[in-house]
């Protein structure tokens, strides 16, 4: 996995730089009418919320409405395909996550855009650990005791928000360092897997923080593991697989922001500098901090590059586990 972190120490310096310029996108004349940002998942999951803080801020900064449009299904190749047509003119966004542009192209044998010549990067938005969690009544301590009963040949099912999301692919790396199989049960996005975990129908799922964590406070879910490089803030108690020996660095659902190709430079330019300075902002980062979220902002070469790293890497952990859609 490429190292976000490294990476983007000189992207943050960046981008708070960049906040304390003048945004000179209306100079240009863009925006004049309401902008569309396509995500490519269900209302209400981490990405969805990423965008939707990102748009609402975005909106007071153009002085023109950011909506956002959620075009859900097949791992958000729907939404990754129509915004690959759509006009190259900036009013068409679209949230660009590890799925649609490091994943999909690896599992799936017909991907209908190409994630490095159909669209245009405008940054790295944000990124977000997820949670293995189980419910009270499983009998589950521990991920420690779960990995140590499935190498004795005690299976177990665990539910994720689809093939091919990092959901799945964080207990592809579990299954992989920890010499273990274990049976994915894919969903149709977070929320439906979290249900069945909490209401008892499955032993084990691995949800977003942004839907997780009320359902950790209240008691209904227990968590076992965070896919990041370190503990969660909300969750100190809590170990890492990293720090339990079960994967080789941080695993994160990680989001950017892509338009159209032959979109005009300018126009990217103008998005890029306006997404950084949203993300500059103390109130987004607290709303997104406050969702286990991590602001990540970078320019168009910074997201390219990242783009790429992960793609070899995912593809090559992919191809030696044998995974497919079907």
């Amino acid at each position: 996995m490429a190292s976000l972190p490294r990476m983007t120490r000189r992207t943050f310096a960046a981008g708070t730089t960049l906040a304390m310029l003048s945004p000179w996108a209306l100079a240009q004349g863009y925006p004049t009418k309401t902008v569309k940002w396509v995500v490519g998942f269900p209302p209400g999951g981490g990405t969805d919320v990423l965008a939707r803080t990102v748009a609402a801020q975005l909106s007071t900064q153009f002085g023109q409405q950011v909506i956002v449009d959620n075009k859900a299904g097949a791992a958000g190749m729907i939404a990754a395909e129509s915004v690959a047509r759509a006009e190259p003119d900036g009013y068409t966004l679209l949230t660009a996550d590890i799925a649609i542009l490091a994943l999909n192209p690896a599992i799936y044998p017909k991907v209908r855009y190409n994630p490095l010549t159909d669209f245009v990067p405008v940054g790295l938005m944000a990124r977000f650990p997820l949670i293995v969690a189980t419910h009270p009544g499983s009998g589950i301590t521990s991920l420690q005791q779960l990995v140590a009963d499935a190498r004795k040949g005690k299976s177990f099912n665990y539910g994720s928000a689809g093939v091919g999301t990092p959901h799945h692919m964080a207990m592809e790396v579990l299954a992989s360092s920890g010499g273990i199989t274990a049976q994915h049960v894919p969903y149709k996005g977070d929320s439906p897997a979290m249900q069945d975990v909490a209401g008892k129908q499955l032993p084990v799922a691995v949800i977003s923080p942004s839907l997780s964590l009320p359902f950790i406070k209240d008691g209904r879910l227990v968590p076992l593991a965070v896919t990041g490089d370190q503990r969660m803030a909300q969750l100190p108690d809590v170990p890492t697989l990293k720090e339990l020996g079960f994967a080789p660095s941080g695993i994160y659902a990680w989001q950017g922001l892509v338009v159209p190709k032959s979109t005009p430079p300018h126009i990217v330019s103008a998005l890029s500098a306006e997404m950084r300075q949203a993300l500059a902002l103390a109130a987004v980062r607290q709303k997104l901090a406050e969702l286990g979220m991590e602001a990540t902002p970078s320019d168009s070469a910074e997201m390219d590059r990242y783009i790429r790293e992960e793609m070899r890497f995912w593809d090559k952990l992919i191809k030696s586990r044998g995974i497919t859609s079907t």
